[in-house]
């Protein structure tokens, strides 16, 4: 397994990565989605948050997709660091809202998403994550929630404020919509719309050596701002697998918002979907408490135990890159990277220790 970070749009630069790789990090998972332009409730230093039903930011151009050459100067960029670009999380929802809205520019999107996979092949990066989720990551509450008071987040009760039209996925794309609400669809709506994505860009994703990598819905509830979620309990994502068998097809595989969900084991989760090998990169995060009400942890301090978490993943194979995810706050100059620094240290104590148990015993690492 290899130690990773996530860095946002704005941290996307030469000390960024220094401290990645003085953390021992090998790899960096890069959202290219500005999701604080011209927001209000996104603290800028600090994973974006919107508050309960706010909006996280203005969508990009919806003429511009990124392009080779940009990826490929990232990508030039990370390794001239020392580090590998694992993946790019996320697509701009100016590029593909009607693709989660199944609206009249559809077709143009698919387009676009085919394009961009297209563009990041070329550039040698190998995974894409993406959410499909009309609200998106909404509900949140800030708080001193994590030991010691650090400031951290959580949720406190389903949130079903309807979404702005002009608005999916936390942003705005359409700054001159008129007004009113989306309209609700049913979970099979949903579905179908996945589905229809996956059968039209998997095969483009084949040609160019591309891994789309899901993302479960964050909170996990069945609902969340009168739209259905897609993915809220852990044997949903077997569903979303099944829909499509083509090995690019696999999981963003986020353990914070498994262990949230109302059901399931997350122990057996993590044994269930990484024995089939689905697991595209792991974000790393602990949580106390399920919905409709949790909280965001330190990593040696909520109700999982992470360390059995990589054990299982070690058992089963899985060398992929694992990021911290989100981390709480800590009380000093520089909160987001204490607490980072913290996750990480965490995570290559604990990776090391898992290696030097097989030098000791005489284990090999499975290939």
């Amino acid at each position: 397994m290899k130690l990773g970070l996530g860095l946002y749009r704005h941290m996307l630069n030469r000390d960024n990565y220094a401290f990645a790789v003085q953390a021992g990090c090998t790899h960096v998972i890069a959202h290219l989605v500005d999701y604080f332009k011209g927001g209000e409730s996104n603290p800028t230093n600090n994973q974006p948050t919107g508050g309960k039903d706010g909006v996280w930011g203005i969508a990009g151009d919806p003429q511009h997709l990124w392009t080779v050459e940009e990826l490929s100067r990232l990508r030039a960029e990370v390794e001239a660091s020392g580090l590998q670009l694992e993946a790019i999380e996320n697509l701009d929802p100016a590029h593909w809202h009607d693709i989660l809205l199944d609206g009249q520019l559809r077709s143009a999107h698919i387009e676009n998403v085919k394009t961009i996979i297209r563009r990041m092949g070329a550039a040698g990066i190998p995974i894409l994550g993406y959410n499909f989720s009309l609200a998106g990551v909404c509900g949140r509450v800030r708080g001193p929630f994590a030991r010691g008071g650090a400031l951290s987040v959580g949720l406190d009760g389903p949130v079903d404020t309807p979404i702005p039209n002009g608005m999916v996925w936390n942003m705005i794309y359409d700054q001159q919509a008129p007004t009113g609400t989306l309209p609700s669809i049913s979970h099979e709506e949903l579905w179908r719309r996945l589905e229809a994505f996956l059968n039209e860009v998997l095969p483009v994703a084949e040609e160019a050596g591309v891994t789309l990598a899901a993302h479960p819905d964050d909170p996990p509830l069945p609902t969340m701002r009168q739209q259905p979620r897609l993915v809220y309990q852990p044997q949903m994502y077997q569903r979303l697998i099944e829909v499509n068998p083509s090995p690019r097809n696999r999981l963003e595989f986020c353990l914070g918002t498994l262990s949230e969900m109302s059901g399931g084991d997350i122990y057996s989760t993590v044994d269930q979907y990484s024995r089939q090998n689905r697991l595209a990169y792991v974000h790393f995060r602990n949580v106390r408490g399920k919905v409709p009400r949790y909280s965001e942890t330190f990593i040696d301090d909520g109700d999982v135990d992470m360390l059995r978490i990589l054990s299982i993943l070690d058992r089963n194979g899985f060398a992929g890159v694992l990021i911290p995810d989100h981390t709480p706050q800590m009380t000093c100059a520089a909160p987001w990277h204490a607490g980072m620094a913290h996750t990480l240290g965490f995570m290559r104590a604990a990776l090391m220790s898992i290696e030097n148990g097989k030098r000791l015993s005489g284990a090999s690492t499975p290939p």
